[in-house]
């Protein structure tokens, strides 16, 4: 069963905007050293509605090989239609992930019948686990829980990631699927700690990538029941959580903002060797990843440059 601190990662890139598979093994082996439960390459954090099928196919291959067992690899088929999602869902099954990550299928506002029918087709087409992955503020197309309760009780999908933002959402996910064994995961990096003693099967944060040891942390002291513990690095990851708002938004989106951050912080601690995105994302400035420095330093975060 799918559960713990299972970080989105980023997807590192070179000055060129290939694939830099190096620092993709330096990212699985930080999670892993951190005690993450798995890790899950092609989500929203790792660029996946900006890659290529190649670089997607690359990037769950060089996870796989580098996870060597240790923890199981997730990785996002996210797409606008069910064959795509099926093809991508195919040929990360013979890269050798061990679950797949679906959105439903947006940019057509399907009906809730025809969300279900995307997950059914989906998990028919492949042998591993399915896990659906709600993220309305980038699909535009929310997985009603009714939904989401019937492909529980199915046996359709294995897990589910609530991206909602939404702590009435998360809560009515639980309810969804009470009395199955479907895994319901928070991708809240801001109430963790919450989701958790609600009944989450673990965390899949992107900020997660700077500090998977911290995400750790609330994990374990939960599950000892050290709830002063879980609050205590909670606020200490929300105050580091700020780095998300240093880009200019003169300038720079969210998307760019928030994972230009993330990949800031793991070249200055010397995990990645660039922190580029995929275009048309801009780069943060060097007083940007300055101030982005001076964040992680004061949230005990240990860097190299």
């Amino acid at each position: 069963m799918l559960r713990g601190v299972i970080p989105p990662v980023v997807t590192p890139l070179t000055d060129e905007r290939a694939l830099d598979e190096a620092s993709l093994v330096r990212v699985v082996e930080d999670q892993i050293a951190a005690g993450a439960g798995g890790v899950f390459v092609g989500g929203s954090t790792g660029e996946i509605a900006l890659l290529d099928d190649e670089t997607r196919v690359r990037a769950a291959e060089v996870a796989v090989e580098a996870a060597a067992r240790r923890v199981p690899v997730l990785a996002g088929v996210i797409d606008t239609g069910t064959a795509r999602v099926v093809r991508h869902a195919q040929r990360a099954q013979a890269a050798g992930v061990d679950a797949v990550v679906a959105t439903p299928p947006f940019y057509v506002a399907p009906h809730a019948d025809e969300i279900s029918r995307h997950y059914r087709l989906l998990a028919e087409a492949v042998s591993i686990p399915v896990v659906a992955y709600d993220i309305p503020s980038a699909t535009h197309v929310p997985l009603p829980a009714s939904v989401l309760g019937e492909l529980a009780r199915d046996g359709v999908i294995a897990g589910f990631k609530d991206s909602s933002g939404d702590i009435a959402g998360f809560r009515r996910a639980l309810d969804a699927v009470a009395g199955t064994d479907v895994a319901v995961f928070t991708g809240s990096e801001l109430f963790a700690d919450l989701a958790l003693e609600l009944g989450a099967a673990g965390i899949v944060p992107g900020l997660g990538n700077v500090d998977p040891a911290g995400y750790v942390a609330i994990e374990r002291a939960v599950a000892a029941g050290d709830i002063a513990t879980a609050r205590r690095e909670q606020e200490r990851l929300i105050r580091l959580f700020r780095i998300t708002e240093v880009g200019d938004r003169a300038r720079l989106g969210y998307t760019a903002a928030a994972l230009g951050a993330f990949k800031a912080a793991l070249w200055l601690r010397g995990v990645i060797a660039t922190p580029a995105t995929s275009a048309p994302l801009r780069a943060l400035d060097a007083a940007e990843i300055d101030e982005i420095r001076g964040v992680l330093v004061a949230g005990g975060v240990a860097i190299t440059r």
